[in-house]
């Protein structure tokens, strides 16, 4: 949800992350992912790259590099590091991350962004992105990937309240996108999973701002177009991927 007019409609400001990962969660992947003492973080489609900054607080002396395409975002990421005291151990660089030269590094983060890796499609997406990760982490390094998963296989009409062309082999279950991390060699010492909780934080957090703010301005320019796409948002979730979609968050050992 951008728009170029500073009148226009709000980004996702009450987020403090893009995705569903809860507060609780993430104070704990901080703490075993700093425990590692990581020198080197590369957060792979970082947008403001909240965990990332989160374990460089908690590590002193380690830098960050984040890697996105989303100027306004890296631009956020670049003020919250500010106001940290963190601007001189991270950079934001506006790049692709397909066939990146940044690594490797001692600790990588793919939150929801296998896509910026690799040109491949499902279901080749993930085993390519994890060939990438393997590629980019070094030994003895962890990577945290965020990706998401099938709970179960979606119907037919539930795939068409999804987004457009969504198909079964758009995420893997559970179980197989495990036997992939393991395939990739390596090894999944950490299986973790959203809540439904976190799921509802993301989704109406995500929305929150801009529904404000239509509500505000109902003859705006902006807002049919704008009130449109957030009801086909709304609605893909409430009718289509709730409690369908799930997100898993594995922590990864590369193999010797």
């Amino acid at each position: 949800m951008t728009s170029t007019d500073p009148s226009g409609p709000p980004r996702p400001r009450a987020l403090a992350f893009h995705g569903p990962l809860g507060e609780e969660r993430a104070a704990g992947l901080t703490a075993r992912l700093a425990g590692h003492r990581p020198a080197t973080v590369l957060d792979i489609g970082c947008g403001w790259g909240e965990l990332m900054l989160r374990v460089l607080a908690a590590v002193p002396g380690a830098r960050g590099t984040g890697i996105d395409l989303d100027e306004q975002d890296l631009a956020r990421g670049r003020a919250l590091a500010a106001g940290r005291g963190l601007a001189d151990r991270v950079e934001f660089l506006a790049e692709e991350a397909t066939g990146t030269t940044r690594g490797p590094a001692d600790l990588v983060l793919c939150l929801g962004a296998s896509q910026a890796l690799t040109g491949a499609r499902p279901p080749r997406l993930v085993p390519e992105a994890l060939g990438e990760l393997r590629r980019l982490v070094r030994p003895g390094g962890r990577v945290l990937l965020g990706e998401g998963f099938w709970e179960r296989p979606p119907a037919p009409v539930e795939l068409a309240r999804m987004w457009p062309d969504a198909a079964v082999s758009d995420h893997p279950s559970l179980p197989e996108l495990v036997d992939e991390v393991v395939a990739a060699g390596f090894r999944p010492a950490r299986i973790e999973t959203a809540t439904p909780a976190e799921w509802e934080e993301f989704e109406s957090g995500y929305r929150e701002d801009v529904e404000v703010w239509l509500a505000a301005r109902p003859g705006h320019p902006l807002a049919a177009e704008t009130r449109d796409r957030v009801d086909r948002q709304r609605g893909s979730w409430l009718s289509g991927y709730r409690n369908l979609l799930g997100i898993a968050y594995l922590t990864l050992v590369p193999q010797e």
